[in-house]
């Protein structure tokens, strides 16, 4: 049983927030303005991403990011709602390519593409964690 097998091409799921002081490129240090904030963006399509392949993942398994090239085309000022759209376009194994898509009201703020890889939890964690040992 491959792990990801009740994930197919097409699949999508969508994730909105509210652009607020907290997630503008002036409080992220992403930027000198009041505006949404890149890294604020990009966690939004990697949220999307993310959710939807937890959803359909089997119990003790996740998915962790490993690629993301996006580009920020329009700003987004505080007070209005923002939404990120991934869109699965390929499997190959435990790898998960999407197709990712920030919006505002105003219309397509940012676009890219993001990769995710399936991994047991337990066993990702403690590889992660054994780097402290080597210290």
């Amino acid at each position: 049983m491959e792990v990801t097998e009740k994930i197919k091409v097409g699949m999508t799921r969508e994730e909105v927030s509210l652009v607020t002081e907290h997630n503008t490129a002036l409080a992220m240090g992403s930027g000198s303005l009041p505006v949404y904030a890149t890294p604020a963006m990009t966690a939004l399509m990697e949220q999307a991403a993310a959710n939807l392949a937890e959803a359909l993942l089997p119990a003790g398994w996740t998915s962790v990011g490993t690629a993301l090239a996006i580009a920020h085309k329009a700003a987004t000022p505080c007070g209005m709602a923002t939404r990120a759209i991934a869109e699965v376009t390929a499997l190959d194994g435990r790898r998960i390519s999407y197709r990712v898509t920030a919006y505002d009201a105003a219309g397509e703020i940012g676009s890219g593409t993001h990769e995710r890889f399936a991994v047991a939890r337990e066993a990702f964690l403690a590889k992660a964690e054994g780097k402290l040992d080597k210290n």
